[in-house]
């Protein structure tokens, strides 16, 4: 089984933010309010399979917050946000703000999720830019956790 002992199914959660991902770009490039992509994600079928309150989570969460979100990336990135491939800014927003706002997460997993999501929908080297600036705020927002 696929889940951790506090009960959270691990394979649900990869899949709400491949999907999280997903809808993000889709907010990113339509304009749309968050709660329609939200609402249009939630009708497909493979939301059954994923941890839908994570989704939500994730999503609300980014769009409350993504000011905050893009000023914790800017010393990392070498270009403005809105300039870096929407994917990957998709990435780099999802799990950023896992990592400043769900400290419950370990930052490798946090990682780990951002780079493999990277790899599927991104470019073909997106994942090791993605790879590069997650590390350096990582190191920053999750001190005591990469010390330990």
């Amino acid at each position: 089984m696929n889940s951790r002992p506090e009960g959270i199914d691990m394979a649900a959660r990869s899949r709400a933010r491949r999907r999280a991902l997903q809808a993000l770009y889709a907010w990113q490039m339509s304009g749309s309010s968050m709660t329609s992509v939200i609402e249009q994600f939630r009708h497909e079928q493979d939301m059954e399979v994923a941890d839908l309150e994570y989704f939500e989570d994730l999503l609300r969460g980014v769009e409350r917050n993504v000011e905050t979100i893009d000023e914790a990336l800017k010393p990392y990135i070498d270009r403005e946000v809105a300039q870096i491939d929407p994917i990957e800014r998709a990435a780099l927003r999802l799990a950023a703000y896992e990592l400043k706002f769900r400290p419950d997460v370990p930052y490798r997993v946090i990682i780990n999720e951002a780079i493999e999501v990277t790899k599927r929908f991104g470019a073909d080297h997106g994942h090791s830019y993605v790879n590069g600036v997650l590390d350096k705020l990582a190191a920053q927002l999750r001190v005591t956790e990469k010390k330990g």
